[in-house]
């Protein structure tokens, strides 16, 4: 639309509205100047896409997926959420220090999925049953390989919940034992095919721990209600270590709970699911409160686990949204092309739009910057680390610029292009273009920023127009590619 304004009520899809329905949850609509987590922000992705749900289980933090806090942004008890780990998630959350969220599909790394693992620092996996994928255990691997935090919880052998042939133990091994990233005991300890009926499974005497003795609390016991152990296997990987054993079992056998590492990431078992049940959850299901147990301290272990693998706590490697330790070539932004609508972004009001009135490069939908014709600010963020052994980022983007102004020599209305920190002070500005830049089409533009490796930082655009004639700056497929 060479030339023409836009109706400052230009959202021509419902997509605005739902915008400003969750302006208080994850997007933060209209403060794209706060990234999309602040450095202190620690992001879990809790799992529900492998049948967490099937039979009695209800290992979910919240029915509101992916973003718990559409069921209640402020949650103060634990029945705020519903779920028999809300217990887990609303202990999290109310910390302020985390940022929580669902998956319900295919996992996967690099991608462009708001549950994409390249935006996450820990993926909890509580008792899945069914299979992953060649596919999933890649993207799990490289996450778990180049920083991220893995929480893996099994049940006993046989809780094959939804009958398809396979329960958490098999999958569990099937992860570690079947994956094209390292197959040969990646993380030393194989899960043992076993169902130990009951117990107290005990702590090993260890003060400096950071999961035994952590911010949440001091760790004595745990609990077994038909659950198994581990065996573990020093020589194939040194840094697994055993926390809490069944009784009458120590060492490399028995292990209830234990943790490894991997590449740069970090790895927790436990042997059982009932300790992280709170009791409650969905209609229907028959529940057991193990998290609130007398004679157990398993919120204590959960929590400090949970820290410890998304890098809150600890000072060995691991935790850092899987990217701080080598490099895996990838494709960091998420939702890149926009196709998933206002998600994963950080917008003001109507800019990722579909509107006809401009067209996308590819696909739908594309970010529409001002064009108003009046005094117009519009912003479009996101938050991304950059590995910092990648010696490569290339950010790049494909702009169009179409305006109503006459002048050529006279810039009224700009796009810039920067790189913020997490407190929002501006690192860099990348580029400045104005009305003096229309042009017919796309243009790509590119920009290494290799020079903020292992930072995370805020790529942000902002539109700014002058108070007659518009300027409308219109971007599309995006990338961000880090080798």
């Amino acid at each position: 639309m060479l030339g023409s304004s836009r109706s400052r009520h230009r959202l021509t899809t419902a997509l605005a509205g739902f915008a400003l329905l969750f302006s208080g949850a994850a997007l933060q609509v209209g403060t794209a100047a706060t990234p999309a987590h602040a450095a202190t922000t620690y992001r879990v992705l809790f799992d529900d896409g492998h049948a967490e749900e099937a039979g009695n289980a209800d290992w979910i933090i919240s029915t509101s997926k992916p973003d718990p806090l559409a069921e209640n942004s402020s949650p103060s008890a634990e029945t705020d959420w519903t779920g028999a780990l809300s217990s887990w998630g609303v202990a999290l959350q109310k910390t302020g220090s985390y940022s929580l969220k669902t998956a319900t599909s295919a996992l996967t790394y690099g991608g462009s999925s708001t549950t994409d693992l390249s935006n996450f620092d820990a993926l909890v996996l509580p008792e899945p049953n069914t299979l992953f994928t060649t596919a999933e255990k890649t993207a799990i691997m490289n996450f778990v390989n180049n920083g991220g935090g893995l929480f893996m919880i099994s049940d006993h052998t046989g809780a094959d919940r939804n009958n398809d042939g396979y329960d958490a133990v098999e999958i569990l091994n099937d992860l570690m034992t079947n994956n094209s990233v390292d197959s040969s005991d990646p993380f030393g300890f194989s899960i043992d095919s076993l169902n130990i009926s009951s117990g107290y499974p005990a702590a090993i005497s260890d003060s400096t721990d950071p999961v035994l003795n952590g911010s949440f609390g001091t760790v004595t016991k745990s609990l077994i209600a038909n659950g198994t152990t581990a065996t573990l296997t020093p020589s194939d990987n040194s840094n697994v270590k055993g926390l809490l054993y069944r009784s009458g079992y120590s060492g490399n056998t028995g292990a209830f709970f234990l943790t490894s590492t991997f590449g740069s990431g970090r790895v927790a078992f436990w042997g059982d699911s009932s300790p992280i049940d709170d009791g409650t959850g969905q209609s229907g299901n028959t529940l057991y409160d193990g998290w609130n147990d007398s004679g157990a301290t398993n919120a204590a272990l959960a929590l400090n686990a949970t820290a410890w693998l998304a890098g809150a706590s600890g000072s060995s490697s691991g935790g850092g949204g899987g990217g701080t330790g080598t490099c895996t070539s990838a494709q960091l932004l998420g939702n890149n092309g926009f196709e998933s609508g206002n998600t994963t972004w950080s917008a003001t009001s109507g800019v990722i739009t579909n509107s006809s009135s401009e067209s996308a490069r590819t696909g739908s939908y594309y970010a529409w910057l001002d064009g108003y014709g009046s005094s117009h600010t519009d912003t479009l963020s996101q938050s991304v680390t950059i590995p910092s052994a990648c010696t490569t980022a290339a950010l790049s983007f494909y702009l169009h610029i179409d305006t109503a102004e006459t002048s050529t020599s006279t810039a009224y209305d700009t796009l810039k292009v920067q790189v913020l920190n997490s407190s929002g002070t501006v690192l860099g500005t990348l580029a400045t273009y104005s009305n003096l830049n229309a042009a017919s089409g796309y243009t790509q533009r590119s920009f290494s920023l290799a020079s903020y490796a292992g930072q995370t930082v805020t790529l942000k655009f902002t539109g700014a127009e002058g108070s007659t004639l518009q300027t409308s700056f219109v971007i599309d497929d995006t990338a961000l590619n880090v080798s």
